[in-house]
């Protein structure tokens, strides 16, 4: 789960991380109420969306102005005034894609003077299942940016779990960073106090892009994204509050209400897995016969009947899908509750594109018989490959 910046910050604040001053604007009206509690004479007005690149973005709507996401105001009534032209209006950045997402909260918050921009980060390392500090004097970049150009410019170091951290870590990041004096107790202080923020809630990502060293020689976090394990969030009721479900995807929300482990995708191919190794390997075939996923769809292995049905409704209520391919291979998942879910769905939603169904496994024979006894127009397949050559096929409108 991922939340706002503004809500980042609340976050760093309450642990007594270096942040700047700031106020959210829900409503235009109270724009102007919220940037005259900031002190100036700088206030930066920020778009509130789970997505990077804002400053480089653009709105699709000409009223909103040409300035990005990210925009410089001089007195209170500017940061005001560019507070509404970007409140409902779509912002399209890289992450985002062309569709963009649309501005429902802006963040104002007190200017700095930016003497450098530098970059940190925390994430869990999947290779050493450990947490990893990541930083590079190259704040404000894209870190992939970084990786490709310049990658000897990047730190990357994982914590002992035994241990946690230690002031050492600090230090080193410290001088990877160029910190001097003073600059170096604030880098060892801040960096516990981020990796105690992280293992509290559980996070699997803090990005602190940029983290500037102001004129003055202080560190501040200026900008701040994360995200949290989201099997870990009944710990932790505080996080689950500041959910913002209008940032997520309408069928990925409705995937979550029945335990259903869904991502949509850009294809045309909607799929329905038992198991996340096989829906992986279900989708790399698919892209082999010249196709492409709409998503990732893993019912699990005690999935029923009604959660069958609602997968296979969500994959429907997708505009992009052209035909649909169920293989499921049951072990603990049964073919017969897939078979019953399939049918069940179908004739609730209707089938308006073709569907290749591919059972092995438990039950096999009673769900191919449940399925053939049917009224569903179901194009049967023998293995993996001949189901995603047929749906691919049938897709085309070539004969199976």
């Amino acid at each position: 789960m991922n939340i706002h910046e503004y809500q980042a910050k609340g976050l760093l604040r309450a642990y007594g991380a270096p942040v700047a001053e700031g106020r959210v604007v829900l409503r235009g009206e109270e724009a102007k109420t919220q940037a005259g509690a900031l002190d100036g004479p700088v206030w930066v007005v920020k778009a509130q969306i789970h997505a990077g690149g804002r400053g480089k973005g653009t709105f699709r709507e000409a009223d909103a102005g040409s300035k990005g996401g990210v925009r410089i105001a001089k007195s209170v009534e500017e940061a005001a005034e560019e507070a509404k032209r970007m409140l409902g209006r779509t912002l399209v950045t890289k992450q985002t894609g062309e569709a963009g997402k649309q501005v429902g909260r802006i963040y104002i918050e007190e200017g700095a003077d930016i003497a450098r921009e530098l970059y940190l980060a925390l994430l869990v390392d999947r290779a050493s299942s450990r947490v990893a500090f990541v930083a590079s004097t190259e704040g404000g970049m894209d870190i992939e940016e970084v990786a490709e150009s310049t990658p000897g410019k990047i730190l990357s170091f994982s914590v002992d779990p035994a241990t946690g951290y230690q002031t050492f870590h600090g230090r080193r990041i410290a001088y990877a960073l160029g910190l001097t004096g003073a600059q170096v107790k604030q880098c060892v202080q801040l960096m516990g106090t981020l990796y105690r923020l992280f293992m509290d809630k559980d996070m699997e990502m803090l990005e602190i892009n940029p983290l500037i060293v102001t004129t003055g020689g202080d560190l501040r976090c200026l900008d701040a994204k994360m995200g949290f394990d989201g099997n870990a969030l009944y710990r932790h009721p505080d996080i689950t509050e500041l959910r913002d479900t209008t940032e997520e995807d309408p069928k990925e929300l409705e995937a979550s209400k029945y335990d259903l482990n869904y991502i949509a995708l850009d294809g045309e191919i909607g799929c329905m897995v038992n198991g996340a190794g096989l829906a992986m390997a279900t989708m790399d075939i698919i892209k082999l016969e010249g196709a492409a996923p709409a998503n990732f769809l893993d019912v699990g292995g005690s999935a029923t009947k009604e959660r069958v049905t609602e997968a296979f409704k969500i994959i429907t209520s997708d505009p992009n899908v052209k035909g649909i391919l169920v293989n499921i291979f049951g072990g603990i998942m049964r073919c017969d509750v897939i078979a019953e879910g399939v049918v069940a769905a179908v004739k609730e939603v209707g089938l308006k594109v073709p569907l290749v169904v591919r059972l092995e496994g438990t039950n096999v024979e009673e769900g191919k018989r449940i399925i053939n006894e049917s009224d569903v127009d179901v194009i049967a397949a023998d293995d993996l490959k001949d189901g995603a050559r047929k749906i691919v096929r049938a897709v085309k409108g070539e004969k199976a």
